[in-house]
Formats: C-alpha cells, sequence, structure tokens
C-alpha cells in the first residue's frame, strides 16, 4: 500500500471547512489514514461499518515483506517498525506485504474520503444501534466503489483449520496484485478481501 495523495483532494477538504458554520460540522485536513470496508461496491449507504476498520498510518512502508517472515518469527512476532503480528490474524498488501492490523472498531464520526480517481466524499458512520449494526452512507451520490483505491489492496488472512495459516504459503510470485482485483489466495487460510479508502479530511469540534 503506498502513501497517496492529490492536491485537488486537499483542496475539497479546505472547501468543506470553509462552507461550515459554528452550528455545523467542521472537518479537518489530515495526514493520509486508511480505512478498511465491508459492502456492496454500487451502494452509497448500509450497515456493517462495525466490521470495518482503520489505519491510522499507511501500513505498506511499515510492513514485512514474505521473504522476511522467518526473521519476523525469530524476533518473536515483533515486526522492525513495532508492531506485533498476529498469528490467527494476518494481513497482505498488493505487494505481498505483511502488514499490521488496522484499530477495530472504526469510531463513528464523518470522514473525507477518496479512491485517488474522481470522486471525494463525506462518509458519516454512524454509532452502534442497540443491535450492534453500525450504518454508514456517502454523500454527493458516491458508491463506495467510488471512494475505493483500486491500486490498494489488502486482504485479511484466517486459519481454515488449526494451524494451518502462515504467511509460508504465500506465492510471492502471486504479487503485486493488479490494481481493483481479488488478493490471492493462501494455502490453509480463509481469505477476506477489503476495499480500502483514503482519508483526508476528518471531523473535529466546532
Amino acid at each position: 500500500m503506498h502513501k497517496v495523495f492529490r492536491f485537488s483532494y486537499m483542496i475539497a477538504a479546505l472547501l468543506l471547512m470553509s462552507h461550515s458554520s459554528p452550528a455545523e460540522t467542521i472537518i479537518k485536513w489530515i495526514p493520509t489514514q486508511y480505512i478498511a470496508a465491508l459492502g456492496d461496491p454500487k451502494a452509497k449507504s448500509g450497515v456493517g461499518a462495525e466490521t470495518w476498520g482503520l489505519w491510522p498510518v499507511d501500513p505498506g512502508p511499515r510492513g514485512v515483506r514474505l521473504t522476511g517472515y522467518t526473521s519476523l518469527k525469530e524476533a518473536g512476532g515483533i515486526a522492525p517498525r513495532g508492531w506485533k503480528f498476529n498469528y490467527a490474524d494476518w494481513w497482505l498488501e498488493e505487494h505481498g506485504l505483511i502488514m499490521e492490523q488496522p484499530t477495530f472498531p472504526i469510531l463513528p464520526g464523518k470522514y473525507v474520503v477518496t479512491g485517488n480517481r474522481d470522486a471525494t466524499a463525506t462518509l458519516t458512520v454512524h454509532p452502534k444501534g442497540a443491535d450492534g449494526i453500525q450504518h454508514w452512507e456517502l454523500d454527493h451520490g458516491a458508491t463506495l466503489y467510488d471512494v475505493t483505491h483500486l491500486g490498494c489492496r489488502a486482504a485479511r488472512y484466517t486459519p481454515a483449520t488449526a494451524n494451518s495459516c502462515t504467511p509460508e504459503h504465500a506465492d510471492q510470485e502471486n504479487f503485486p496484485v493488479f490494481p481493483g482485483a481479488a488478493m490471492p489466495p493462501v494455502g490453509g487460510c480463509n481469505k477476506q478481501d477489503y476495499q480500502v479508502l483514503i482519508v483526508v479530511g476528518m471531523e473535529v469540534e466546532g
């Protein structure tokens, strides 16, 4: 996963700020963050945000190459950048880098998101309801696909059976992954692909 940003998205965030009044939400420009989302790419709103996570910093440069997995094990699962590898629940990005997990769940609030293509929109993540379900919605008619960064691929791998799932079973020849394509399977693992949304602004208290 790469650090990505276009100047136009900064302008979009600043325009949102300039149109805010004291009684309205204030959106602040922030260093790039990333949301791991699940949902119908065609949807403009939906449920299930309780399953979404947030990377507050780009996990790609903090990742570990598949060829470095042996060293990662020898270090007790502590990556060079200090994050802890979870042997029962681990992530890969589009270049075959083992990533740290995002923070779950994503907090309620408003996020300015983009797919680094054409669309920029405000994503509203609502608080969980009494049933534990968390609703979300995008403005400006944007769909989840519109604000998904196709080049950033991310998948979560968990054991299909006890002790069956390990990065040692991943084939480096399957990487890099083509933009928009599904992440490759790994032997002995269940795989869950996530959409990656780039966050360029967030709601702040006025």
